[in-house]
């Protein structure tokens, strides 16, 4: 019976969305296999700011886990790596991510060395935790890594990869800032270079992309956060690939019940709105934890809204307050901002708010329409609840998750592909805004194109049944399960 419990240490990115999909994953797990044990290790985030919210969110995610089998344990942190400059990135993934190997091997150690019942049998790393496989391979355990975005962006990175080594670095870069197509094995249909990950198209960006696919090759499996139905081309091609560790296709991993944020819940006066409009009548805009706009866009948002005459709720956020901040916060009053009279002209129309949860907007039956910055959770989520997205993606692989959807599957409708916005250094900025003839045009598109909406729908019926007793991704997490307690006696 010494082995009778397979244990597991989860190593999450510190973003919000990433420890949401590692606690939903985990839950996954545990609930499929009464053998499995799960231990959360915490990275605080550098600022204080965003290290509040990653406090609050991980308090409620135990709050809501109730399985005794999955824990939280916060690392300890160093006080130089935790001087967080927005405008240098890289420092984030290089450093400061990297200082928390010594305490994560503490930890283990100290685990190994208890005489309990299980021993483990796996690390579950972050797609930006790689150097976490150092420490698993010190205790000759393997590392699965959680690639919390879709299958065609994991094929994209591992081609970046191959193309470096066959061509050089300086190729890929020229490459990226090109206004060519290339043909990438995930993706059905030629990628414009312009849609590139930001990250590839700066030589340290760049750097640590290959050295981490690198290391994505020697793990022991792969997780995905996706499932075949959705992206059967990608997936499949992934499967031939020998030199691909296994992939398996997870997903839809998500947090419906709420409790990922400081999460106050949906307003009674929005609910009491939302409750007299029409079945699938209003546009929703909402842009992600980071996202905002200055005031020049957030005018051409209210002129485009307005023209295209359909109910909306928008979320709308003001920028950061300071310069160690990446977080926006809510307007006391957004009506500084939009256009003069905008409020008075919408009532009974629309609804501008704040933080949103979305999830609980996206539910909604009037709810018809999702305006989004294309990050992978609030697509998977947009598609559970068979809400139509029109892609308005903003930094990291957003654009290529648009064109995916917009292009490859025809599961949303284009405002923009390419639009780019630097939300980490914003006085980088050099973006052209989206005018409102653009938005109204998208509006438009999102909530009247019968063909998008019906094959949302669809989607939306294989993303439920995927997750179920003979679903795919159930499926996979069952052959995934068989492969962490394999060697238990």
């Amino acid at each position: 019976m010494a082995n009778r419990f397979a244990k597991l240490i989860f190593i999450p990115a510190p973003g919000v969305g990433h420890i949401v999909s590692t606690v939903e994953v985990a839950k996954v797990l545990v609930n499929r296999d009464k053998r499995l044990t799960i231990t959360i290790l915490v990275i605080k985030p550098p600022s204080v700011d965003t290290g509040l919210t990653i406090n609050a969110c991980i308090e409620a995610l135990a709050k809501n886990t109730v399985d005794d089998r999955i824990s939280f344990i916060q690392l300890p942190q160093d006080e130089a790596s935790s001087i967080f400059d927005p405008e240098d990135l890289m420092s984030f993934f290089n450093v400061f991510i990297k200082s928390h190997c010594k305490y994560v091997r503490n930890v283990v150690s100290h685990m190994t060395s208890q005489s309990d019942s299980g021993r483990i049998v796996g690390f579950v790393i972050d797609m930006f935790c790689t150097c976490m496989i150092d420490v698993a391979n010190e205790f000759n355990v393997p590392t699965y890594l959680f690639f919390t975005s879709n299958a065609a962006v994991l094929g994209f990175n591992m081609y970046i990869q191959t193309l470096s080594d066959e061509m050089n670095k300086d190729y890929v870069i020229e490459l990226s800032h090109s206004d060519t197509v290339l043909s990438v094995p995930t993706f059905v249909k030629p990628l414009p270079t312009k849609l590139f990950w930001n990250l590839v198209q700066i030589r340290e960006g760049l750097d640590f992309v290959l050295e981490s696919i690198r290391k994505y090759r020697g793990v022991k499996a792969i997780m995905v956060n996706t499932f075949l139905e959705l992206e059967t081309f990608a997936i499949e091609t992934m499967f031939a690939d020998t030199s691909i560790p296994p992939v398996y296709p997870v997903g839809p991993i998500l947090n419906l019940e709420g409790g990922s944020h400081v999460e106050k819940p949906l307003d009674d006066d929005l609910i009491k709105w939302l409750d007299s409009q029409p079945h699938s009548s209003v546009v929703f805009l909402c842009f992600g934890s980071l996202g905002f706009f200055d005031e020049s866009q957030v005018k051409e948002i209210a002129r485009g809204l307005e023209q295209s005459g359909h109910r909306f709720v928008w979320s709308l956020r003001q920028p950061p307050s300071n310069q160690t901040s990446i977080l926006p916060s809510d307007y006391e009053d957004p009506s500084v901002v939009l256009p003069d009279g905008f409020m008075e002209r919408t009532r009974g129309i629309g609804k501008v708010i704040g933080w949103a949860p979305q999830v609980a907007v996206l539910s909604h039956d009037a709810v018809g329409g999702f305006v989004s910055h294309c990050g992978w959770n609030s697509l998977l989520e947009s598609l559970w609840f068979g809400v139509p997205s029109a892609t308005w993606p903003m930094y990291a692989e957003q654009q290529m998750n648009a064109f995916e959807m917009v292009v490859e599957l025809g599961l949303a409708v284009e405002i923009r592909l390419d639009y780019k916005k630097d939300v980490f250094n914003p006085k980088a900025n050099t973006v052209v805004n989206v005018t409102a003839e653009e938005i109204e045009r998208g509006i438009r598109g999102v909530m009247e194109d019968n063909e998008v909406r019906t094959k949302v729908k669809e989607m939306s019926a294989k993303s439920r049944f995927a997750v179920v007793e003979g679903g795919s991704s159930y499926e996979s997490v069952g052959r995934l399960i068989e492969d962490f307690v394999k060697d238990l006696s």
